[in-house]
């Protein structure tokens, strides 16, 4: 493992040096033809998504120990995003050299505007500037995930795509035959669920497998923290905005676009205890409320509690807030027979693996701990992608990160119906929150609309077929 790694900025660090991707240009119409590299064996790569997300992804591309990764095109829904998260990105990638005594930065972007594309078919125009076997990063809204992949897969693109992928039934069943077209082509695939591509969690994965702390009895997380800015939804449409734009632009605000808050950031946690249990819980029931959502609009609850039972009857309990002024927590810890282990602690990254002989996770009980500092699993996931790309090992996490998914939307449905949710009834509910979304346009209405200055919220015993009522 070289210090490298450790130098890379994670997403959150990057972001905070380059600003967050929001403002500019640029459209290009027509056919754009595919960027050709010179004989050598880089991988180009196109971003789709230029927000947070998606320019943190890229940058890690872009740093990847078995390049050379090269930008070539972007999309946005949004043109005014693509100029900052250009900027952004190559500052990140002109500091990288920098640090490294390297020179001619300039080779790993080469975006000229006429691969800056704007609007709803963007994603096809910045792929169709790559060849088969380069590197698509599906990083908008999850709503677009099955649509987006569909068409990476049909051009033969090895992807990487950010959690969730899914976020209803419907959605999960179509991303579910979406794995099954990509090992097909054998292509690789791979889901922002970076904590999988942890270094120290890895470690703690196999040392519970070998019995360092027994069979695991109970698991518990925890994500509570004040309300932050990307979840403030006071606002309506700007003048001139259209619905649609609106709630795609504040999609952590509506169920349709991203699953909301408990699909959004709840997803690692479950995704990570699951992982460390080795299996997959088959229903959930939970509670939430909206408790001083005052003039907020969007349908998110401020908090929620998840009871998970895994096929043996092992319990996770999972608890969510975002509301300012009370304890914030951010932990997962699985409980075994015969000890105890720390999965995530204050944060995904690091995550201070350890375990412990007793219950009470006691210094004087330790028994392991991995070293510090880790390499950041943001990074690691793009290593080993690429790897996998390089080496052609198998990698395709589609139906992995459809499973995730889509558990955590049972735990959300559970709480936003008042019933217990099954893991058969969640894959087959007919309730499908953005019908023909790969045909919205700048002039198509939004899935969900305002009633009386408000949007449809969950309403627990209520509305207990679906999640909110159409």
């Amino acid at each position: 493992m070289t210090n490298s790694h450790q130098n890379n900025p994670s997403r959150r660090e990057f972001l905070k040096h380059s600003g967050r991707a929001a403002a500019v240009t640029a459209v290009a119409a027509g056919a754009v033809p595919h960027v050709h590299a010179a004989e050598d064996n880089t991988l180009q790569v196109a971003l789709i998504g230029c927000g947070f997300r998606g320019t943190g992804a890229a940058a890690n591309a872009l740093a990847v120990e078995r390049g050379p990764m090269k930008l070539v095109a972007m999309a946005d829904v949004f043109p005014g995003r693509l100029d900052t998260s250009l900027r952004g990105l190559t500052r990140a990638v002109r500091a990288r050299y920098d640090r490294l005594a390297h020179a001619g930065y300039e080779s790993q972007i080469d975006v000229p505007e006429e691969r800056r594309f704007g609007g709803f078919d963007a994603y096809k125009k910045a792929m169709d500037c790559l060849k088969p076997g380069d590197v698509v990063i599906l990083a908008t809204p999850p709503a677009f995930r099955c649509v987006h992949l569909a068409y990476a897969i049909e051009k033969g693109l090895h992807t990487f795509m950010e959690k969730p992928v899914t976020v209803d039934g419907p959605t999960t069943r179509k991303m579910y035959e979406l794995a099954k077209q990509a090992d097909r082509k054998h292509l690789k695939v791979a889901v922002g669920l970076m904590v999988r591509h942890c270094r120290g969690r890895q470690a703690l994965y196999e040392r519970i497998r070998d019995g360092e702390i027994g069979d695991i009895i109970a698991m518990r997380g925890y994500r509570m923290s004040g309300v932050p800015g990307r979840f403030l939804f006071s606002q309506l449409p700007r003048e001139g905005e259209s619905e649609l734009l609106y709630q795609v632009r504040m999609f952590m605000g509506f169920l349709w676009a991203s699953g909301g808050a408990f699909s959004d950031l709840y997803i690692h946690q479950i995704d990570e205890l699951s992982w460390m249990k080795d299996a997959w819980p088959v229903s959930a029931h939970a509670v939430g409320g909206r408790h001083y959502r005052g003039d907020m609009v969007d349908q998110n609850f401020d908090t929620y509690s998840a009871d998970y039972t895994y096929p043996d009857g092992t319990r996770l309990f999972f608890h969510g807030r975002l509301m300012n002024g009370c304890h914030n927590q951010f932990d997962s810890f699985a409980h075994g027979s015969k000890g105890t282990a720390i999965v995530s602690a204050s944060a995904h990254a690091p995550g201070r693996v350890r375990t412990f002989s007793d219950q009470a996770f006691s210094r004087d009980k330790q028994i392991w701990a991995f070293p510090q500092p880790e390499p950041l699993p943001y990074q690691m996931q793009w290593e080993d992608l690429v790897e996998a790309i390089r080496d052609d090992k198998p990698m395709n996490q589609t139906e992995r990160g459809a499973r995730a998914s889509l558990v955590t939307s049972m735990g959300r449905m559970a709480a936003h119906t008042g019933r217990v949710i099954t893991y058969d009834e969640m894959l087959n509910c007919e309730h499908e929150f953005a019908p023909g979304i790969e045909n919205f346009t700048m002039d198509s209405p939004a899935p969900v609309q305002l009633k009386d200055g408000r949007y449809p919220v969950p309403m627990p015993g209520m509305v207990t077929n679906q999640e909110y009522a159409t």
